[in-house]
Parts: C-alpha cells; structure tokens; sequence
C-alpha cells in the first residue's frame, strides 16, 4: 500500500502561482511514479504532470507545458507541482496519484490516489 498526502491548494488571482505539494508513504521505491491529476464537476479526471525517480523523467500535458513543473524534493517520496502564470480553467480539484516503473497519463493506470486539494484560481 501507498498512501499519498497532497497540501499546498488555494485561492490564488489569475497570472498568480502555487506551489502543490505530495507526500508519498508507505510502500514505495526508486520505481515509484507520482502523477498530478486535475478533476472539475462532471467530468473526468485529467492528467497534468508525472515524476519518475528512475531518470529524473517528466511528462506534462499540454495545457500546462511551460507554466508547470514538477519536481521531486529533497526527500525522495515528496514531489512538487509548481504552478505559475496560473489561469481559471486551471481551477480544479487536484491529485496527487502513484503507479510504478513507467510515466502514464492514464488515470485508470494508477493504483493509489490522494484525497485531492482545490485549487481556485480568480479572474
């Protein structure tokens, strides 16, 4: 089991940044991936950035490529989504999620979520 700990949401005015931050504990290694999703009511859960230890790789979606970054900490099992130029479409509820040995922009190919973390962006 894998449990995941997401912090760091709020309401920030457009063009602004937050920082996201995701605790990852229980069954974990250098294979695990920690994804970033993002849900809005009615409709599914979106991908937005993926870690992976091994390699240091990223993924991003495209609606986010060059505003976003993720990163991992210093801690091996915390990763960071840092968001800037932040947008209204980027409100959502977001989540942190872990899967192992390969990037995957599939919700439904990661096996353990976080609880979720809103974030609001204004106009």
């Amino acid at each position: 089991q894998v449990q995941l700990v997401e912090s760091g949401g709020g309401l920030v005015q457009a063009g602004g940044s937050l920082r996201l931050s995701c605790a990852a504990s229980g069954r974990t290694s250098e294979r695990t991936v920690l994804g970033w999703f993002r849900q809005v009511p009615g409709k599914n859960r979106a991908f937005v950035a993926a870690y992976a230890s091994i390699g240091a790789r990223t993924h991003y979606a495209d609606s986010v490529k060059g505003r976003f970054t993720i990163s991992r900490g210093s801690a091996q099992n915390t990763v960071y989504l840092q968001m800037n130029s932040l947008k209204p479409e980027d409100t959502a509820v977001y989540y942190c999620a872990a899967r192992e040995d390969s990037l995957s922009t599939l919700s439904g190919s990661y096996s353990y979520w976080g609880q979720g973390t809103q974030v609001t962006v204004s106009s």
